[in-house]
């Protein structure tokens, strides 16, 4: 087995993400340093990330985790924010989030020990569709939902097409359905402000075939079998 693909059965992190741990010298393979891609993994070698042996876990496990506003995805905060693993520090498995949500934004967040499952849910060869509800300052007219369906440039690169549907309008905002299939950074409340307006709250409500549902802000439960076979579909 590849280091990488090691580490991701480990449940250290995505195969993308092990690369990373890889180029940055913190991989140990048998006491030696790894720099490199591609090397095997024979069985009774020792692996090491950061100094701490590192085996396969066993048991999968997939976590539905409604984010609240107010915190990171990231493992580690330099500025002292409270994390979404903070809630899953005594769990049996080391869980790592798929994908990010901002500080800002709330809703579906995945979490699970799977590297292989993470590393299909956010590669941008696989396009999954994920949904979010926006609520926009002011109204967006025809012309500038449009531009969102069609895509809008974003650092010189335009976006790929979006499925955008008006839900609900009042006389200061409006709520709209935006499902993108790309990663970029802060890209929903980006495209909105391309086309002059500004999120003011933002939900991922679905990933892949997973729907948030009305699992409260802050609470969390397993997937059954049927919803891992959804995304991993």
């Amino acid at each position: 087995m590849r280091l990488q693909k090691y580490l991701a059965s480990c449940g250290v992190a995505s195969r993308r993400r092990a690369e990373a741990l890889i180029a940055q010298g913190q991989v140990t393979l048998n006491g030696q340093t790894v720099t490199r891609m591609g090397v095997l993994v024979a069985p009774g070698d020792e692996v090491a990330v950061a100094g701490q042996v590192v085996r396969p876990e066993a048991q999968k496990r997939y976590i539905l985790y409604h984010k609240p506003v107010g915190e990171v995805t990231t493992a580690h905060d330099p500025q002292g924010r409270p994390a979404v693993l903070d809630h899953f520090r005594d769990f049996p498995v080391r869980l790592y989030p798929v994908g990010r949500l901002d500080f800002d934004s709330e809703g579906l967040l995945i979490l699970t020990n799977d590297g292989d499952l993470t590393q299909r849910l956010t590669h941008p060869s696989h396009q999954v569709k994920k949904s979010y509800i926006a609520r926009v300052s002011n109204h967006l007219g025809q012309d500038q939902l449009r531009q969102l369906r069609q895509g809008v440039l974003l650092d010189n690169r335009r976006t790929a097409p979006a499925q955008v549907r008006l839900l609900r309008e009042d006389p200061f905002s409006c709520d709209v359905l935006i499902t993108i299939h790309e990663g970029r950074n802060r890209q929903i409340r980006r495209m909105v402000e391309a086309v002059g307006h500004e999120v003011v709250r933002l939900k991922r409500v679905q990933y892949g075939g997973l729907v948030l549902g009305d699992l409260p802000r802050g609470q969390w439960r397993e997937l059954s079998a049927r919803e891992v076979a959804l995304l991993d579909g």
